[in-house]
């Protein structure tokens, strides 16, 4: 394995901003913990992340608190069937020099160029406008007019996606999916969770997150992600479980019976990163068997398709996974 660059004063100093920004974000989001959790690993890794859930359930403040506890620059963009691939990326707008009364183009960003994006309900929009936002998210760029414009780092886009009203929407193909590193369910909270929701926001204005850490912390974390090590028996783990997720090449029964199309190399790719920043964010250099299984739904549920079977059955993807567990053991 190769050495670190960092030293251990380093790394714990990175390790206790981790902890902070997860105790900001707490202070402003009652219960989610996993929510926050999974958000934080995405944001370590330096991925993306769809999130589903029920409208009302806080996607947009979990969003406004991460940006608000990392200081960087937040924008939220309501997708709809009317919105162009302008409205996201930018456009030219013409311009009259007041002295010379030259006119040129100058480009005009639109609102993807931030540091956290909120994209809410991405699968309300037609296929053009997905293809502009998942291609910055994908090249950390957008090129107008055939000039390129960088994106700010770090960019991060976490898109939302309505599970229970689907009349009207545009469905993201597998393809554009494949480009979140994680998926993240947002569930009903707890009875006492609800009610202390319920009282702090009839109580007042609902207070910011305090700041956690800057940019430039941030950006060191995502750098660390990468030199966390990781056995070889566990890559080749990760490696076979994304395999067997394959019906053509699997040997786990559950897969044969309900899987229509498995996932490709990115998921391992995303899988493996994932459990580097689940690490780093527990305080660990290192994987353990817990990281890899701890995010194969979340990365795998968006990239592996059931079959109409599967559906029809109600087996949820959760259940396929979990047999894969089972079957699929380290060596």
């Amino acid at each position: 394995m190769a050495e670190s660059s960092w030293n251990e004063n380093e790394i714990g100093a990175l390790s206790a901003k981790v902890a902070a920004l997860k105790s900001s974000m707490s202070s402003v989001i009652i219960g989610q913990q996993h929510v926050i959790e999974s958000l934080v690993i995405c944001l370590l890794a330096g991925g993306h992340a769809l999130v589903e859930g029920v409208p009302g359930l806080g996607k947009t403040l979990l969003v406004k608190s991460l940006a608000q506890a990392t200081d960087m620059r937040f924008n939220r963009v309501q997708f709809t069937p009317d919105l162009m691939p302008s409205d996201i990326v930018g456009t030219e707008i013409l311009e009259e020099d007041t002295a010379t009364k030259k006119r040129e183009f100058r480009f005009q960003p639109g609102p993807v160029f931030t540091q956290v994006l909120l994209a809410d309900e991405i699968n309300r929009a037609p296929p053009k406008t997905q293809s502009a936002l998942l291609e910055a998210m994908q090249e950390r760029s957008v090129t107008f007019a055939g000039q390129t414009h960088k994106l700010p780092k770090p960019f991060f886009v976490l898109a939302t996606q309505n599970p229970i009203e689907q009349a009207g929407t545009y469905p993201l193909p597998e393809a554009q999916l494949d480009r979140f590193l994680l998926r993240i369910d947002v569930g009903y909270p707890t009875e006492d969770e609800e009610m202390r929701m319920v009282s702090a926001t009839t109580h007042g204005a609902l207070k910011d997150a305090p700041p956690a850490m800057d940019v430039e912390a941030l950006l060191q974390l995502q750098a660390l992600v990468r030199e966390i090590q990781i056995g070889e028996h566990l890559l080749r783990w990760a490696t076979r479980l994304v395999r067997a997720t394959r019906p053509a090449e699997t040997t786990v029964d559950a897969v044969k019976k309900h899987v229509g199309w498995g996932a490709g190399p990115r998921a391992g790719q995303s899988l493996v990163l994932a459990s580097k920043a689940r690490a780093l964010m527990q305080g660990r250099l290192a994987v353990t068997r817990d990281d890899i299984a701890a995010m194969l739904l979340p990365v795998l549920a968006h990239r592996v398709l059931r079959n109409f079977e599967a559906e029809a059955d109600g087996i949820l993807m959760a259940d396929i996974l979990g047999k894969l567990v089972e079957q699929i053991r380290p060596e």
